[in-house]
């Protein structure tokens, strides 16, 4: 399972194929949209491509192309309709950009053995995936 820390940089990731959104947790973002709202999603669309309000994180992507757009906003809702990105901006804080990408979420069992709260919290989790269809890695050591 993957926490992501970057929204822009996490949805590259997933368009590009790198990431498979099916191993996203949550990415934790700066942000503060509804990819549902077309003026909101432009706002997004052209700070990423062009770079007028961030880095151009998307700029390797034609700003014209519809199925480009389209790519990016069908994964952005996807995230945002899962449950899957958390936007602190919308509760008042200001989180910093991280240097990190993606973080692990996986204990190795040699961890969880020695520390019983950890493994009642890593069993909950596995519960609690498993009934939202996350994809789990039962062969990771």
């Amino acid at each position: 399972m993957k926490v992501g820390l970057s929204y822009s940089r996490c949805v590259l990731d997933i368009v590009e194929g790198r990431v498979d959104a099916q191993d996203v947790l949550v990415v934790i973002t700066r942000t503060n949209f509804d990819p549902h709202d077309d003026g909101q999603w432009a706002g997004i669309w052209d700070g990423y491509t062009l770079g007028g309000l961030s880095n151009p994180e998307w700029g390797n992507y034609d700003y014209h192309s519809k199925d480009d757009q389209d790519r990016f906003r069908s994964v952005s809702i996807m995230l945002y309709d899962d449950g899957k990105m958390h936007q602190p901006r919308k509760f008042g804080a200001r989180p910093a950009r991280r240097p990190e990408i993606w973080l692990e979420a996986v204990l190795p069992s040699s961890e969880l053995e020695k520390n019983v709260a950890a493994k009642d919290a890593w069993d909950n989790f596995q519960v609690i995936a498993g009934l939202t269809n996350v994809k789990l890695d039962k062969e990771y050591q």
